[in-house]
């Protein structure tokens, strides 16, 4: 008898508890018919990406969890808290992030000018190649070396050329203004404004590490300022014959900076008079002084730290309508080598195209200008 009543009393108990219980939770979900249809996962986890039936957890006055239905990418967040002692629970439905679509690719000056579609015996992943003989002036390779192209930061070798032989003061301190701030492009740089450096510090620099802000200030401190600077380089460019070249800057970021592979191969031999910028622009690395922090500048240009390569001058210059670009002097088999490639599809594509070129040149050794390769420049 005692326990029919026991089991009786533990029914009656269960029946209460679970009518509490559902009442409970209409109390704070409101109608469930909403969300019949939907499977909801509550857990309190780390977060995770919208989306994935994971639970995040957080605090916020109590705590707070984030429910992910199974059929949206939305997330419904609930909230814990307690108000004046008692429980108090809400729901929040917060959107996901819109993700943005990617925006077109940018289409290079010579793409523009279906460059891309010149066949050429080596593969060569650049637009424009040009190779020369210095000793003999033979044109042993070229491919598209007469258009005339954005040739972005290889416009630091007419800059270096110009303060050399403008004979400014070497020694001169020279400060970084908010006018050598790149609004173009919005490139960063760690030469903050307020750094003083020497005009060599500042060219070796620009040629080595491409720094822009150093070339912006090399150009400012030109007798007449940038604008002077600008002519001097043009009035120069003409001299040397280069007349698919033109100038608008001191370091390269406009695209309107433009030349063709045969006036760099006339610059090259130019700058070459001058060891200095040989010198500058071949160093692996260097280390300045900048208001009391030492900066160290590496070379952009990876193939200099190579023994197997002999390299005299170079400079690599990039901006997205140039593309990768690469002139270069260097001794192959005996032989002055000059290379420029414009125009080049992938970080280390110039580099790969100068180690072509010189494994072509050590196997067939190439000589009169009759046995060249020359690719139809015309596109």
């Amino acid at each position: 008898m005692k326990k029919s009543a026991l089991g009786i009393l533990f029914l009656l108990c269960f029946l209460c508890t679970t009518a509490i219980s559902t009442a409970a939770t209409k109390n704070t979900t409101g109608s469930t018919s909403r969300t019949a249809s939907k499977k909801v996962v509550i857990k309190k986890t780390a977060a995770q990406p919208v989306g994935k039936r994971k639970a995040v957890s957080a605090k916020s006055r109590g705590k707070r969890t984030t429910v992910v239905t199974q059929n949206s990418r939305d997330k419904i967040v609930k909230r814990v808290s307690i108000v004046n002692g008692k429980r108090k629970v809400s729901y929040h439905q917060v959107a996901a992030r819109r993700v943005m679509p990617s925006s077109a690719p940018v289409h290079t000056a010579a793409e523009l000018a279906g460059l891309h579609r010149t066949p050429d015996p080596l593969d060569l992943k650049s637009n424009v190649a040009l190779v020369l003989d210095q000793s003999s002036s033979e044109v042993l390779f070229e491919k598209n070396s007469n258009i005339s192209l954005p040739i972005a930061s290889i416009t630091k070798l007419m800059t270096g050329l110009i303060v050399v032989e403008a004979k400014q003061d070497k020694n001169e301190i020279l400060e970084i203004t908010s006018d050598d701030i790149d609004r173009l492009k919005n490139s960063g740089s760690r030469l903050a404004v307020g750094t003083k450096l020497s005009r060599a510090s500042l060219l070796h620099l620009a040629l080595m590490s491409s720094e822009n802000r150093a070339a912006s200030a090399l150009g400012r401190n030109y007798p007449g300022g940038l604008p002077a600077f600008v002519a001097a380089m043009n009035a120069k460019a003409k001299v040397l014959g280069m007349h698919d070249t033109h100038y608008v800057d001191s370091n390269g970021l406009s695209s309107g900076n433009v030349a063709s592979a045969r006036d760099l191969i006339k610059l090259v031999a130019e700058v070459q008079k001058h060891a200095i910028l040989g010198q500058y622009s071949t160093a692996p690395e260097s280390v300045v002084d900048a208001g009391g922090r030492s900066l160290q500048y590496r070379n952009t240009n990876r193939l200099v730290n190579n023994p197997a390569w002999e390299i005299g001058l170079q400079k690599t210059g990039y901006i997205a309508e140039a593309g990768r670009c690469l002139v270069m002097q260097t001794m192959i088999e005996g032989r002055s080598i000059v290379m420029v490639f414009l125009d080049s599809k992938g970080k280390y594509s110039r580099l790969a195209d100068a180690s072509r070129i010189r494994k072509w040149i050590e196997t067939l050794k190439p000589h009169a200008a009759s046995n060249s390769v020359v690719a139809d420049d015309k596109g």
